[in-house]
């Protein structure tokens, strides 16, 4: 099945193209779908929030579990209610795949969480995720770390993974454009007419940069300026 077609059947996808971030969920869902390889037998979604991935993620994985913190600033859906800073209440090598995406910067204790998900993968079984570089600070005070490559590769390393794979989520285009469409959301404000049009206008400049940066990123190549990565690695 193309990409194109597997995206449109993701949550919050990027039909709803007048936003000031879609373009982030689309290249999520698009690197989700080139994965999707991995995507098998029981799957652990650690961190998994309101679980919008769940239904697509059984169209490929047997078993879906979701695990999640009380505290959670979502709605609380978790199948296993756990701390993933902490030794996690699941039997070792039982997960075929681990997933967990905007998690890791969360955590007061990610390495922790890293050789938890080490654990509880079988030999062979993957591990996607993804985490911010060059993002806003978010669900404060819950938010903890930045990840460079480097950084990735070596805590992966030290968990015990092996064929680790960093992406950059973006080049420096797309991750300044839509720093720079968050920072606008801001003008939408005062009496409601004054809103409404600058929400108009600024509706429109999200609509293009969202589609012009990409295009320059494909040109315009920058090491290093990325508002995050992806990792796939494996257990040996």
């Amino acid at each position: 099945m193309c990409i194109k077609v597997m995206i449109d059947q993701l949550p919050f996808s990027h039909a709803n193209n007048r936003s000031y971030n879609w373009l982030i969920y689309e290249i999520n869902y698009e690197f989700l779908s080139r994965s999707s390889e991995n995507f098998r037998g029981h799957l652990y979604d650690l961190g998994c929030g309101e679980m919008p991935y769940k239904a697509w993620l059984l169209g490929y994985a047997d078993q879906y579990t979701g695990v999640d913190w009380g505290g959670t600033q979502h709605q609380l859906k978790a199948d296993i209610v756990a701390d993933l800073n902490e030794p996690l209440p699941i039997a070792s090598e039982v997960a075929d795949t681990v997933i967990s995406l905007s998690v890791m910067e969360h955590l007061r204790e990610p390495q922790v969480f890293l050789g938890e998900a080490h654990r509880i993968l079988k030999p062979g079984g993957a591990i996607i995720l993804q985490v911010p570089f060059m993002w806003w600070v978010h669900e404060a005070p819950y938010d903890y770390y930045r990840y460079t490559q480097f950084g990735l590769q070596y805590m992966f390393q030290k968990a015990g993974f092996s064929n680790i794979q960093v992406y950059a989520q973006t080049g420096f285009w797309v991750m300044w454009t839509l720093k720079f469409n968050y920072q606008t959301t801001r003008l939408i404000r005062g009496p409601w007419p004054v809103r409404k049009l600058m929400a108009l206008l600024l509706h429109g400049v999200w609509a293009i940069n969202q589609r012009v940066a990409p295009m320059i990123d494909k040109h315009w190549k920058s090491e290093g300026e990325t508002a995050g990565y992806f990792v796939i690695a494996h257990k040996p």
